[in-house]
């Protein structure tokens, strides 16, 4: 099957070029600094847990998995208006809003005097920050072709190792050199202050600088922008055509569910290492009887995301030329589920580490090829809902992993139970994928494609 719009030839295909170098220019970068922020806001409470806060506020390790998932609870609830919110009244407009929002609620962590308080915004973090992520997968779709799309994902996905990458070593700095500098505040709490910061500031200039629609980019000549719209608006009709799905439709059709559910398992693994890594590798000396300064172990959760980094922009890149979907989620899934169970039984940090960055290489791997997805057979508005459906189930993962692998860590006094289910939960989602492709129809009977990904390559 082909594209809606097909690929130019000639001074067509220059011209394609030419504009597709200027939007990815103009938006990649920018969307990717967004993304970083945001990501870094969420997490770095997994890097103040074994360096002050957990002591400060009474947390054991099932406390602080729950305060880590409260924020997808929230997030959960809003996640489909909030979406529904961007595609009426503009990416501009609401990321923007999204942005000061949270960045307000993030700085405001540093005050937290009690679990209940930090409970309460974490919770609060996610009805602000709601809607960011499938917002920002829907208005690619508003700019990027489908056959271009998952190295568009990919690049904007980056953020999430390069978050972790760099914002470990940061968290860990600023928690040491920040220490009593400002307010007399705990070094976790400045930590918390100096980071939530930025994404007010950004998301000012998200006000200046985003345009909703290739129709209305003046960064683009008058024929680079009729040229774009019309392609965009060319594979969104076929689109629509091809499946007539509804924004009812989209929130209950069984294909939907199924790829949520493919999402949680790669999720589940994501948040669980994300948020519990920093505390492992606090807890290698007891382990192996090593001893890492606070700086040396940011720079050791780094090594993992670092190489995810790679793994995510080359397989992104390798899964938009070669056409293929399924594989290009289900091989990372099933390979990083299998590495973090054997994480376990190795007998030395150097090992161990090995595994885990084998495990984290699997999920940032997968986490961008998953999206080209769900955007083959939805458009518009039902794009709009089924892209944060997906997402809104996806993310109850990053609820229950950290606050199950917290729970079982309490009740067995290892991490062993709780990470065999992290490598459980992403295999299932790898064979899940794998059994979508073969699915000769959908929930009600009608009939799909049997390449339900990667139409036309």
């Amino acid at each position: 099957m082909s594209h809606a719009a097909a690929r130019p030839t000639g001074a067509d295909d220059d011209l394609r070029r030419q504009v597709m170098r200027k939007v990815a220019w103009r938006l990649s970068p920018f969307l990717g600094l967004l993304y970083f922020i945001n990501y870094l806001d969420r997490t770095n409470i997994s890097f103040a847990a074994p360096h002050g806060m957990n002591d400060a506020l009474g947390f054991d390790k099932a406390a602080f998995g729950l305060a880590s998932g409260l924020f997808f609870i929230g997030y959960l609830i809003l996640e489909v208006p909030s979406n529904l919110a961007l595609h009426r009244f503009g990416a501009r407009r609401w990321i923007a809003r999204i942005m000061v929002s949270w960045g307000i609620v993030a700085a405001a962590m540093a005050f937290v005097p009690n679990a209940g308080t930090m409970y309460g915004l974490r919770f609060l973090l996610g009805i602000a920050e709601a809607g960011f992520f499938p917002g920002i997968i829907l208005y690619l779709t508003f700019w990027f072709p489908q056959e271009m799309r998952a190295k568009a994902v990919g690049l904007f996905m980056v953020a999430v190792p390069l978050s972790s990458m760099i914002g470990s070593p940061l968290s860990a700095w600023l928690i040491t050199s920040g220490h009593h500098l400002l307010f007399g505040l705990e070094g976790w709490r400045f930590m918390f202050l100096v980071e939530g910061l930025p994404a007010i500031l950004i998301g000012v200039v998200c006000w200046f600088f985003l345009t909703d629609r290739p129709r209305d980019a003046k960064w683009l000549s008058p024929e680079e922008r009729s040229w774009l719209q019309a392609q965009m608006d060319a594979e969104h009709e076929a689109t629509a055509q091809r499946h007539h799905v509804s924004v009812r439709e989209s929130l209950t059709r069984g294909r939907v569910w199924a790829l949520a559910f493919v999402y949680f398992g790669i999720v589940y693994g994501l948040y669980a290492v994300g948020f519990f890594l920093p505390t492992i590798v606090a807890g290698f000396q007891d382990t192996y009887g090593t001893e890492f300064s606070v700086i040396q172990q940011g720079l050791i959760v780094a090594i993992p995301f670092a190489f995810g980094a790679v793994a995510m922009v080359l397989w992104s890149r390798h899964g938009d030329r070669t056409g293929e979907r399924v594989w290009h989620v289900a091989a990372p899934a099933i390979v990083g589920g299998i590495a973090i169970p054997i994480a376990l039984y190795l007998n030395s940090p150097f090992t161990a580490m090995v595994a885990v960055t084998i495990c984290t290489m699997g999920i940032m791997a997968a986490l961008p090829t998953f999206w080209p997805l769900p955007t083959v057979f939805l458009s518009g508005a039902a794009a709009a809902a089924g892209i944060a459906l997906i997402n809104s189930i996806g993310n109850t993962a990053g609820f229950l992993g950290p606050y199950i692998t917290g729970w079982l860590t309490d009740l067995t006094g290892s991490e062993k139970a709780g990470l065999w289910l992290v490598g459980v939960v992403m295999i299932a989602a790898g064979v899940v994928a794998v059994a979508l492709r073969a699915a000769p129809a959908s929930h009600d009977g009608a009939p799909v494609e049997p390449r339900y990904v990667g139409e036309g390559a």
